[in-house]
């Protein structure tokens, strides 16, 4: 039997997902959209960390969550219940759903956690009801929802264009240590846009030099390319995020940057003790109240690269 919570359910009559976060390895912004949103154009990199997303045949006459998140209700604030109606009105499907679902990723923290969370719960349903969508079907429904959940369905090393959800599949990273670093504040991602407009003009990653330090394995020359545009807006209401980023490389993060609106900062290292050691420094120097998680580079959906030359 799966248990979690209160709700048991036997085992093989769900779907289960790993729900994993991103990192920006660079994000450019550019002009904004009739429809609100900005153009931007960005490396995006899934990390081995993960919600667990778990779907049931529900049984109550109406669709229910539990999570270890005790705020996490079954209404429209939920990027992962409003992924259950949109596969339900779409494909007229009536039974009611469950939803278990273990948060692991920061929120609010620039990793896409919650857009992780709904694509999980498409693939869950796409498999629950025997839908048998293709990929790039499952990532338009995405798409419909949010600019991350594409990218999050397909994950990998990935260029994310238009307003995000144009997804190219890219060489695999290859295996990079991560030590993520998540302060104790949230920044909104309608307010980092805002903020990049009234921004100077800025310098913007060049994307085929960054492919290249990615195909050659150059890790050591990642940093100058690592440009995030909505950095300099937030760190201007935020020093703490440039701090941050200087302490990972006092501590060997041969790369750091913010990941997409932030706060989070991350550390890239290419040896795996180096970062271990790094994670285990900071954890115990930092405030408690910063979380601190040590990771690494994933690609779910296609064979793992060694490690950087």
């Amino acid at each position: 039997m799966y248990e979690f919570g209160k709700v048991k359910y036997p085992a093989g009559k769900g779907a289960y997902y790993k729900a994993r976060a991103k990192i920006n390895l660079t994000l450019e912004v550019g002009e904004a959209r009739e429809d609100g949103f900005h153009e931007v154009s960005m490396i995006m990199q899934s990390l081995r960390l993960w919600d667990d997303v778990e779907l049931f045949i529900g049984k109550d006459d109406h669709d229910t969550i539990e999570s270890n998140i005790p705020f996490f209700k079954a209404d429209e604030k939920n990027i992962a219940y409003r992924a259950v109606l949109l596969m339900r009105e779409r494909f007229h499907l009536n039974k009611p759903v469950h939803i278990r679902l273990r948060k692991k990723i920061p929120i609010a923290a620039g990793l896409a956690g919650g857009s992780a969370d709904a694509a999980a719960v498409i693939k869950g349903m796409n498999k629950l009801f025997g839908l048998r969508l293709s990929t790039e079907q499952l990532m338009e429904l995405g798409a419909e929802l949010g600019s991350d959940i594409p990218f999050c369905i397909n994950g990998g090393t990935c260029l994310a264009t238009g307003r995000g959800e144009k997804i190219q599949q890219l060489p695999a990273l290859p295996l990079t240590y991560v030590v993520l670093i998540k302060p104790d504040f949230s920044i909104s991602t309608p307010w980092a846009y805002q903020a990049f407009d009234k921004e100077p003009k800025q310098k913007k990653p060049d994307y085929q030099r960054m492919l290249k330090i990615i195909e050659d394995g150059r890790l050591e020359d990642m940093q100058a390319e690592m440009i995030n545009m909505l950095e300099a807006p937030v760190v201007r209401e935020h020093p703490l995020i440039l701090e941050l980023k200087e302490k990972l490389k006092e501590e060997g993060a041969v790369a750091s940057a913010m990941s997409g609106s932030g706060p989070t900062v991350y550390g890239l290292f290419k040896d795996e003790k180096a970062a271990k050691d790094a994670y285990l420094k900071l954890r115990n120097t930092l405030p408690y109240k910063y979380q601190i998680i040590y990771t690494n580079t994933e690609n779910p959906r296609y064979q793992q690269r060694c490690g950087w030359k």
